[in-house]
């Protein structure tokens, strides 16, 4: 219970006190992400709706347009990218410039345990080398989902991986501003791509067919993720898209099925039309729609390009 029955009083007025100190406390030192963070705990303690709620959740809108953007690597020459290198090296860079993340999340005894379990099922069945570069794959777009969520002070678990079915990060907070949800829906496919891309540029510039094969077996995963439907990340996605928008990833996943026949795309096309007669924001959010569109395209081209 939030709110007594008898005198409506808010039952955790005391912490909820404590949790606004600590989050200005927070912000006074120039730490936004705690201060969101402690802002979202005391959302928990309080009715959905009420004035108190509204105030608060203005509060953590207002704070996480305060967080610094990230940074896009610089280009490098042309010829080089050209041969693939680039490339290469540019996805290989911003892998590695989450790897302390990608690493914290495997000092959890849960996502390890589970993460052995299911590399384990995938050996038997594909072998080793295979199974290792699926799983990886699927670690780095779930280690997506986790970065932006840190990045809005929301506090969810390290991913769990369950045999046949993928993997999940559970969350301990409930994200409430739509645009926010879209961007860490669409964080596991952004990095589930760069994994996907690496893997890919690996075998072109190699010759392996391994390596081709996982980018190709990751880039699906992401795709089907993509789906508009349910808590999937395409679904996520649509939140923050209005209706025009929503025409317009239709249409653009038309095309990428026009052009690369990827029956997977047929399913998808089918619920954004669906989803773009449903309940949708007024605003627009072109950042989530560009993000999705080059998803899509991109995605589209690797799970159809032919590995041998």
């Amino acid at each position: 219970m939030l709110v007594c029955p008898s005198c409506s009083g808010l039952i955790h007025s005391a912490r909820l006190k404590q949790l606004a100190a600590e989050a200005d406390q927070a912000q006074g030192r120039g730490d936004g992400k705690a201060a969101i963070a402690t802002w979202r705990s005391a959302l928990e303690l309080l009715p959905s709706g009420t004035r108190q709620y509204g105030a608060i959740e203005a509060r953590i809108a207002s704070l996480s347009q305060m967080q610094p953007a990230a940074t896009a690597q610089p280009a490098d020459q042309q010829s080089w990218f050209r041969r693939g290198w680039g490339a290469l090296a540019a996805g290989i860079i911003f892998l590695l410039s989450k790897a302390k993340l990608l690493l914290l999340g495997l000092t959890k005894m849960g996502t390890l345990f589970s993460m052995l379990a299911f590399l384990g099922v995938y050996w038997s069945m594909w072998g080793w080398k295979f199974a290792l570069g699926f799983v990886i794959g699927i670690y780095i777009h779930e280690m997506g989902h986790v970065a932006a969520l840190r990045r809005y002070g929301i506090d969810a678990s390290a991913p769990m991986f369950i045999p046949g079915i993928g993997a999940f990060v559970r969350l301990k907070q409930h994200v409430t501003d739509p645009r926010q949800d879209a961007r860490v829906g669409l964080a596991g496919p952004v990095w589930g791509l760069a994994a996907a891309l690496v893997a890919w540029l690996t075998g072109k510039l190699t010759g392996s067919t391994l390596w081709l094969g996982i980018a190709q077996s990751t880039a699906f995963i992401n795709l089907f993720n993509l789906i508009p439907f349910w808590q999937l990340d395409g679904g996520r996605g649509f939140h923050s898209l209005n209706r025009m928008q929503r025409i317009a990833a239709a249409v653009v996943v038309g095309l990428a099925w026009a052009y690369t026949s990827q029956g997977l795309l047929a399913i998808i096309l089918v619920l954004a039309i669906w989803q773009a007669f449903a309940k949708a924001p007024s605003e627009p959010d072109y950042g989530a729609l560009g993000t999705y569109a080059g998803l899509i395209v991109v995605i589209s081209w690797l799970t159809s390009t032919r590995v041998v």
